[in-house]
């Protein structure tokens, strides 16, 4: 027996409706795993070694620390709600972490504990902004991934699509920072991050 056509506007209503929200939760995936690694090369790693420079039989390496690692990390998860036009909300970072961690910046051994915010204000920060980051791209419809990314320059030409720079913000930038953690934990005498 065939629907009736209120029915049939119905059902195609909703088969495009589950069709619209594929790609934020592929995207959000690979931002989720990020964060279980994240958890994972943290573990162990103490106060006052956060901001410590790795020094490998007494030979300081100009490696990035943690400190630097996550508040550069910290960064991110405002500019991908702004793609995807959310507001920042509790993701944005102080406006001084541009200047300690944009990249460029160099990363400074921090001997006292004072030119970085603490460990705490950093981990809290990046586990914060990068949930609220993975919520609302999962959430987010899919015609919004489609869109031309409005960053100028060499980001738009590697990442042409507001979804391929998600990718590599929630995948690829995030797992490049994470495995400098990794190499500085084993730098300092850490076990490996299982």
């Amino acid at each position: 027996m065939p629907l009736e056509p209120r029915n049939r506007q119905h059902n195609s209503i909703q088969k495009e409706e589950i069709t619209m929200v594929q790609i934020g939760p592929m995207l959000a995936a690979s931002g989720k795993l990020s964060l279980a690694y994240a958890e994972r090369v943290l573990k162990d790693v103490k106060r006052e070694q956060f901001g410590r420079l790795a020094a490998p039989g007494g030979h300081v390496v100009q490696s990035n620390h943690p400190a630097f690692n996550l508040g550069h990390l910290c960064l991110y998860p405002p500019r991908i709600l702004q793609l995807i036009d959310k507001p920042a909300g509790e993701a944005a970072a102080p406006a001084t972490y541009e200047g300690l961690f944009k990249a460029g910046c160099e990363c400074r051994d921090d001997v006292d504990g004072k030119l970085y915010p603490s460990m705490e204000e950093l981990t809290g920060r990046f586990f914060t902004g990068y949930r609220v980051a993975n919520a609302a791209v999962e959430a987010a419809d899919d015609s919004a991934f489609s869109r031309p990314n409005p960053t100028e320059g060499r980001m738009r030409e590697l990442f042409p699509t507001i979804g391929a720079a998600m990718g590599f913000y929630l995948s690829g930038h995030m797992q490049n920072h994470l495995g400098q953690l990794s190499a500085w934990r084993r730098m300092m005498g850490l076990p490996p991050a299982t």
